[in-house]
């Protein structure tokens, strides 16, 4: 479900995305600059309350081209966020209200499609009942509760029927919380439906999505989130605008480490905004809650051409592309079913060059090369029968070498697991340490003095936090810190990072969070920044020399080791084992670099204070956080370290 919003702070971090016009904000500045018809130039803008069969009506905003001397296909998106015009943080609705651009890029736009955009249930101006990830199967819907398979087919019959110009084809696309309704809308899909493209789709909340990640509640964005996304009484034609939590600081870590406990936090929210949240904080485990809405599950019968897209630096939905290929993978054969991964925030490709990231450059336009050349020629080649090169399965963005490859599935087969073993003064090897019976490292772990996600000042997610550098964490006394030799040779990996652990805590839970680092080496030359356009002051020097990038990040909840749906305890001194799945990366280690992991028991805001105590966190009091050792092993039978699939080029 990411989530999106449409101020100037959250369309900055992309905690929701509204693919009907922050998307295309940055590809709207550059139209700005060519010389070409408006979009009220060149379609014709209809509004209307499209039936559903339970009697509910879904209002749908349907553009129509005005040149008449040939057909179109439709290409459509539904979603929570308002299908209205939004102008600056307003939503207007109304056929004299056009937006600067339609469609997911210029492309589209100058091809000619018949754009349709729809408000699904309980949201904007559609009747019915909203619900958090709309259960697939649910037997006991109220009046008003949908099925969204069931919506999209209802509506794609009534399209064919109802607008003129069409060509009988229909496509379906979104990004974040509206890539979830497209995934939900291709199941047991309408034979019209030649194509979708369900992009960063919210697929499994609780498993690495928005919620959860390992077990852990991923506390700032969701705060951020449901703080301005609430239940609204629907339809309603008032313009709404997207308000923004007053924290009374810059600094997120201070605010929430000053109210501790998720109680005390949650306690600073208004009763509507509590509203929505709350549900998600009281299911701490893999519950039916959450099982129910997990739409990887019911991912079948789908009977048309799917392109599952991504971004390796997805705050929110990093994992949500690989179940949603996998499930479809699994489940459906015949179709096409591709994925494509690049190097971008929450929905990055959509209209940005993608040339840069942080302080991380990949050298060139990603972004504008996807739109161009990947998702454009998929949707012409199924709604118009184009001409052209088939898609690979699998399309990704190595990065650190920073090229496109394409393989014939993900992740690749040439990719042989491997383990990078912990060893001692700090040293990390693919061969097993020879240490003594008993060996370890270890650090406290203080919940008041909790290790940060970010080294600066900030509230909510930061778009670039997951290409940090980390040398602020290597420095502290509670996080442990190990890497390779210089590399001799590069080194690509290409797949899930699995780390395997043995572990034992003075107290009876504890997080364990595990960071996968690429170090540059201390004479890696310094780039110039990118000129801002009009300026004449010249750019800052980025010194990248030494610096540790983040290149993947998760957390354990550590009474979820048995388990998502089987919390336990710790018996305190024991060791025991911590091991689990974190999304996939592809990403060379040039050689000169060093391969470096850190482990530390905490990462806040990003995620929410372990008080060390076995216990339902939501209901902890402060005098329940209290300080725990942790000890991380590495002696004959407890090797601890990490399995990354390298690629055998």
């Amino acid at each position: 479900m990411t989530r999106l919003k449409l101020s100037a702070l959250l369309c900055a971090s992309l905690l929701t995305f509204n693919p009907l016009s922050s998307a295309l904000a940055a590809a709207d500045a550059t139209e700005k600059a060519e010389s070409k018809p408006s979009v009220r130039e060149l379609y014709t803008k209809y509004e209307y309350q499209i039936p559903m069969r339970d009697g509910v009506r879904l209002f749908t905003v349907v553009y129509v081209p005005k040149d008449t001397s040939k057909t179109y296909p439709f290409l459509m998106v539904r979603t929570p966020y308002g299908s209205g015009v939004h102008d600056g943080e307003e939503s207007h609705y109304g056929v004299d209200f056009y937006p600067r651009s339609v469609g997911p890029s210029k492309e589209f736009e100058n091809s000619g499609y018949i754009f349709v955009n729809q408000d699904v249930r309980g949201r904007y101006m559609s009747e019915g009942k909203w619900q958090e990830m709309t259960p697939h199967a649910k037997s006991d819907r109220t009046p008003g509760e949908g099925n969204e398979s069931q919506d999209m087919y209802d509506t794609v019959e009534w399209l064919l029927k109802n607008v003129r110009g069409n060509n009988g084809k229909v496509g379906i696309w979104g990004i974040s919380y509206p890539g979830f309704y497209t995934s939900a809308s291709i199941i047991d899909s309408h034979p019209a439906i030649k194509a979708a493209s369900p992009q960063a789709p919210v697929t499994d909340l609780y498993m690495g999505d928005d919620s959860y990640h390992g077990g852990a509640f991923m506390l700032s964005a969701n705060f951020d989130f449901y703080s301005n996304f609430t239940a609204e009484k629907n339809p309603t034609r008032l313009p709404k605008s997207w308000g923004q939590f007053d924290y009374g600081t810059q600094d997120s870590y201070q605010y929430f480490l000053q109210h501790l406990t998720l109680g005390n936090i949650t306690a600073q929210l208004s009763d509507k905004q509590r509203e929505l949240l709350m549900p998600t904080i009281a299911h701490t485990s893999y519950d039916d809650f959450w099982k129910s809405r997990n739409i990887a599950a019911h991912l079948k019968n789908v009977k048309t051409p799917v392109l599952t897209v991504g971004g390796w630096y997805d705050a929110e939905d990093a994992q949500g592309p690989f179940t949603t290929y996998q499930a479809i993978k699994a489940n459906n054969k015949g179709s096409f079913n591709g994925i494509v991964m690049g190097p971008w925030a929450h929905g990055g490709w959509a209209g940005a060059e993608g040339k840069s990231l942080g302080n991380v450059s990949f050298d060139v336009k990603t972004g504008e090369y996807y739109r161009k050349n990947i998702l454009f020629p998929f949707f012409e080649q199924h709604l118009k029968d184009a001409k052209g090169k088939a898609l690979a399965e699998a399309t990704v963005f190595e990065t650190g070498t920073n090229v496109w490859r394409e393989y014939a599935s993900w992740p690749p087969q040439q990719a042989q697991n491997r383990t990078l073993y912990f060893s001692a003064n700090g040293k990390l090897s693919w061969r097993e340490p020879q240490e003594e019976f008993n060996t370890f490292d270890e650090y406290i772990s203080d919940p008041k003095k909790p290790v940060p996600f970010i080294s600066y000042v900030a509230t909510g997610v930061p778009r670039e936090y997951m290409v940090l550098d980390q040398r602020f964490a290597s420095t502290r006394p509670d996080v442990l810190v190990y890497q390779t030799d210089v590399l001799e040779d590069d080194v690509t990996i290409a797949g899930p990072v699995s780390p395997r652990l043995f572990v034992s805590t003075s107290g009876t839970d504890a997080d364990w969070v595990v960071k996968l680092i690429d170090v540059y080496p201390d004479d890696y030359p310094e780039r110039q920044a990118p000129r801002d356009r009009g300026s004449d002051v010249p750019p800052p020097a980025i010194k990248m020399a030494g610096y540790q990038q983040l290149i993947r990040g998760e957390p354990l909840r550590g009474k979820f080791r048995h388990g998502f749906d089987k919390p336990m305890p710790f018996a305190p001194g024991k060791v025991d084992t911590v091991s689990y799945r974190m999304p996939d990366i592809n990403h060379t280690f040039r050689r000169g670099h060093r391969i470096m992991v850190q482990v530390q028991s905490s990462w806040f805001p990003l995620i929410d204070l372990n008080p060390q105590k076995f216990m339902d966190i939501p209901k902890a009091n402060p005098d329940d956080f209290q300080k725990a050792t942790q000890r991380v092993y590495r002696s004959p039978g407890q090797y601890s370290g990490i399995s990354v699939p390298v690629l055998v080029k």
